[in-house]
């Protein structure tokens, strides 16, 4: 679902906001923007590096979700692996290989539906864990 959302609003992104940002709400804008790089634009010079990094990390995360437990655990590593492959998928296709991003709010970096879903899985994960919960099967 993250995987079709995203690439979703990414295709919205390069068609409705070509050349113009557009206010949404208070400090929230829509404005067209591309990541060479990994989060926050680090590493924007290797594209090759970073694909093949994001695809190393996207295996890693993979192998122990597949041991998550029921709950918590099953949601946060979903969010976590959807927009984790949402970005890999972009950056694949793209040309040069870049992300789309378009969400700005204030003085934060520009980010996209992917990146959301890697913040909240992340978040649920370690709310899971402050919880007590065990998050892989032993």
């Amino acid at each position: 679902m993250v995987v079709l959302l995203d690439s979703l609003s990414k295709w919205w992104a390069r068609h409705a906001l070509n050349g113009r940002a557009q206010h949404v709400w208070g400090p929230v804008w829509f404005r067209l923007t591309y990541n060479s790089g990994i989060s926050f634009s680090l590493n924007r010079s290797g594209p090759v590096a970073t694909v093949l990094v994001a695809l190393v990390i996207l295996v890693a995360v993979m192998v122990v979700a597949l041991r998550a437990t029921a709950g918590l655990a099953t949601v946060g590593f979903g969010l976590l692996l959807g927009g984790g492959v949402a970005n890999e998928v972009d950056r694949l296709v793209r040309m040069p290989h870049q992300v789309t991003d378009f969400v700005a709010v204030g003085w934060f970096p520009v980010f996209n539906v992917a990146d959301a879903a890697v913040t909240v899985g992340l978040v649920i994960l370690v709310v899971a864990m402050m919880r007590g919960s065990t998050l892989v099967q032993r």
